[in-house]
């Protein structure tokens, strides 16, 4: 009779929320895992907020290596974790999980890599250093969009957000670099950054719009939506109509799944273009 103790551990991972059904990741993981012909498992886990410690303590006795954190459980995965990436801290949130063997939580935020190399795949010629950009929201989204910004070496970021008070404390936790700008202006100077950045949800499938004038759009400027659903968000539209480069959201969704992945299941997966027929399908 074998020795079940010398068979191969089949490595789980899943993705944390509350709700959680509406989340791409399972297909996307799933994508990955058959592409690769790896034997692991990555499912969605719905955990209500008064339980999320108890989860965390539980799922790596069960077999699991990691999760992705999503939300509203993101700031309280942060400070349940034993070690926290100085960009998480950064940000604010934590989105992907480890279970180390010692026993230990370590959490990291890859949203902000996934959005720089949305960019630099989809825009190779953008360069983050070059000049201004203009990000509107100051949510959680925001925060990563900035710090991977400024990593790169964005020299100036304009900031609008409808409640100026969280754009303000955005500003004061990342530095001079960032100005404010009143939603109410934000029109006049969308014209001003080489990107433009949409983080808020204005526009999203069952979100109201993003109602705001475009006219000041052009033809040098690259601009990206974090809403990938619609996957051609009105703002995509309408600046591609002003001959902008314009990059969708789906592809940060990607990118920031990749260093979990590799991490849990050993292998660097690639975003391709049957990889993102695997989420929109």
């Amino acid at each position: 009779m074998s020795d079940s103790a010398s068979l191969p551990r089949i490595p789980l991972a899943g993705v944390i929320g509350h709700p959680v059904a509406h989340s791409k990741s399972p297909e996307l993981f799933r994508h990955w895992l058959e592409t690769y012909g790896i034997a692991g498992q990555y499912v969605p886990l719905h955990v209500h907020p008064d339980t999320l410690a108890e989860a965390l303590a539980t799922l790596p006795k069960l077999g699991f290596v990691g999760a992705n954190v999503t939300i509203p459980h993101k700031l309280r995965a942060m400070e349940l974790a034993d070690i926290v990436t100085d960009r998480a801290t950064l940000i604010g949130a934590a989105n992907t999980l480890i279970f180390r063997d010692d026993g230990k939580i370590h959490a990291d935020n890859t949203d902000g890599y996934g959005f720089i190399e949305n960019l630099r795949r989809n825009a190779p010629d953008w360069d983050p250093a070059a000049a201004s950009a203009v990000v509107l929201g100051a949510g959680g989204a925001a925060r990563a969009v900035i710090a991977a910004l400024l990593e790169a070496g964005t020299p100036h970021i304009l900031l609008s957000n409808r409640t100026r008070t969280k754009a303000e404390a955005l500003a004061r936790d990342f530095g001079k670099k960032i100005e404010v700008v009143e939603w109410v202006q934000a029109p006049a100077v969308l014209g001003d950054g080489a990107l433009v950045v949409n983080t808020t949800s204005l526009g999203m499938a069952g979100k109201p719009p993003l109602r705001i004038n475009l006219e000041n759009l052009h033809a040098d400027q690259l601009v990206t939506d974090l809403v990938y659903n619609p996957l051609r968000t009105d703002l995509l539209a309408a600046a591609a109509s002003k001959g902008c480069r314009t990059v969708d959201g789906l592809g940060m969704l990607l990118y920031q799944a990749v260093p979990g992945f590799e991490r849990w299941f050993g292998r660097r997966p690639d975003v391709t273009d049957a990889t993102r027929d695997a989420v929109l399908s």
